[in-house]
């Protein structure tokens, strides 16, 4: 995968919030963070532009409103901080981290279908996620 990428937990807001929308100004994302949370303009815009100077965002600057969208796709960033949590929180036992999930939340029948899918693939040798 390269690069390891460790954004913050702001930083995945503001990532949630662009992936969702596709692009979006910091006017854009400052009023979506508010819904949730105080936030102030300033500290929306400095961190926005700290995100583009690290590659986590993109920035256009052809017109007057700087648009900003993610850099990085969605899964590449989930697959990262999901093995990193495997790793550390369940000492690189997905099997584990699988069972704490399904025992502490309550699958209905569509989640256990997509789930029960995804491992039948698995063991007809395909890895492909279903959607």
């Amino acid at each position: 995968m390269g690069k390891q990428i460790k954004p913050t937990d702001s930083e995945l807001e503001i990532l949630n919030i662009l992936w969702e929308k596709g692009s979006g100004t910091v006017r854009d994302v400052h009023e979506e963070l508010e819904k949730n949370k105080d936030a102030g303009y300033t500290t929306t815009l400095k961190l926005m532009q700290i995100m583009n100077e690290k590659g986590l965002l993109k920035r256009d600057t052809t017109a007057r409103t700087h648009i900003y969208k993610a850099a990085i796709p969605q899964g590449q960033i989930q697959g990262q901080l999901m093995k990193r949590f495997i790793e550390t929180v369940f000492n690189g036992s997905a099997t584990d981290m699988v069972l704490q999930a399904l025992g502490n939340h309550k699958a209905d029948k569509k989640e256990l279908d997509k789930i029960k899918e995804y491992l039948k693939q698995m063991e007809e040798g395909g890895s492909k996620k279903s959607e």
